[in-house]
């Protein structure tokens, strides 16, 4: 097997296959990186550790057929590093050579008759912008939970109707919600299924900013069987198992009727909690308090150190004390995408409903709702 390639496009390929990489792989041969060169002149490097795939095809100068295995991370490593010149890649036997200008390595390869066979891609059930794709996905994924004990609560899950996408994610102590449109397959397809959120994140954030569509493959979804989802654009392809479709009844949860509103700048709220929220400890609030034009902000209390700070606001409704984990806060403010930040409140007590800007129709739900629950504050 030989081949020859622009540095700078193999490298970028070799880093985005070894995301998938398992970092304490079950067997070595999981470690590995897949390389092939096909009959018809193709290079696909590809990784898979059981539960999500990742497959690369790119179109080398010259190559010749063949197939070997090598490590993923130390192949990242050296093609990082490789300078601005075309490298050349040469099987030979036991070692694969790598020449790039007057650098040069050898590595081990890998028994590549052991390596696990990648997943089919499902079915193609619909395609989406990749930039929109990654902005709905970052704005949910940030409300996603991180422990592995409760996996329903780790996923992103994704209700399909027709031309609608809703994405939704909580860890129980806050809610994001994305509506955005895409172009189905079939115009009245309907599906749900709960991603990986943190695959998910990674998925869309690596194949966002190329300007193309992204294919959203699906199968099994919302039924009993095994579960698969795949994404594929630009020449890459991955995939990755479905979490157990189990999710909270999410819709019940978000509120339609508040006793208060408030319209803040973005960049100078974000500060604001920034520099307050310095003096409070990991599991201490930040305190809200709304009145009239405008929102005291405070942190500490006691013989600690405090913090105070004040900003301008719009507000409408009842006066309002309120208090939040600062990071939650931050999160959802950063996932906006809004210069105008808009809280809305039923009640101190009751979770607060965080959108962005001013809608030109005040009737009308946002495509973003982020949803945070409130710390009690002792009396």
């Amino acid at each position: 097997m030989i081949f020859r390639i622009d540095r700078d496009v193999l490298a970028e390929a070799v880093a985005w296959t070894a995301r998938s990489l398992p970092a304490r792989p079950s067997v070595p041969v999981l470690a590995g990186m897949r390389l092939e060169v096909t009959d018809d002149q193709q290079l696909k490097l590809s990784g898979f550790d059981y539960e999500v795939s990742a497959e690369v095809t790119l179109e080398p100068q010259s190559g010749e057929p063949g197939v070997v295995l090598v490590s993923g991370k130390l192949l990242a490593e050296i093609t990082r590093a490789l300078p601005a010149q075309p490298v050349d890649f040469v099987v030979d036997g036991a070692k694969a050579v790598v020449t790039c200008g007057s650098a040069r390595f050898t590595l081990l390869t890998m028994p590549v008759e052991d390596y696990p066979s990648l997943p089919a891609m499902p079915p193609a059930a619909g395609r989406i912008g990749s930039d929109v794709f990654a902005g709905a996905v970052g704005q949910v994924a940030v409300a996603a939970g991180k422990d592995d004990t409760l996996p329903m609560l780790t996923g992103v899950r994704m209700e399909i109707e027709g031309d609608t996408v809703t994405l939704a994610a909580t860890d129980r102590y806050r809610l994001a919600v994305r509506e955005l449109k895409w172009h189905p397959e079939q115009p009245d397809f309907q599906a749900i299924a709960m991603v990986p959120g943190r695959t998910l994140a990674d998925t869309a954030k690596a194949l966002g900013g190329t300007g193309a569509e992204v294919e959203i493959a699906l199968s099994s979804v919302g039924g009993t069987g095994e579960g698969m989802i795949g994404f594929s654009s630009s020449g890459r392809r991955t995939t990755t198992r479905l979490l157990d479709p189990e999710f909270p009844k999410y819709r019940s949860l978000l509120p339609t009727e508040f006793s208060a509103r408030a319209d803040i700048p973005t960049a100078s709220f974000v500060e604001a909690v920034k520099r307050v929220a310095l003096v409070a400890e990991r599991n201490t609030p930040v305190r809200l308090a709304f009145r009239g034009d405008e929102v005291v902000l405070e942190a500490g209390s006691g013989d600690e150190a405090q913090a105070v700070e004040v900003l301008p606001v719009d507000f409408d409704g009842d006066d309002i004390n309120i208090a939040f984990n600062h990071q939650f806060l931050l999160e959802g403010l950063g996932a906006i995408d809004s210069d105008v930040a808009r809280l809305q409140f039923t009640t101190s007590t009751k979770p607060a409903i965080l959108t962005g800007g001013k809608p030109v129709d005040e009737g009308a739900t946002p495509d973003y709702r982020y949803l945070i629950m409130p710390i009690r504050l002792s009396s």
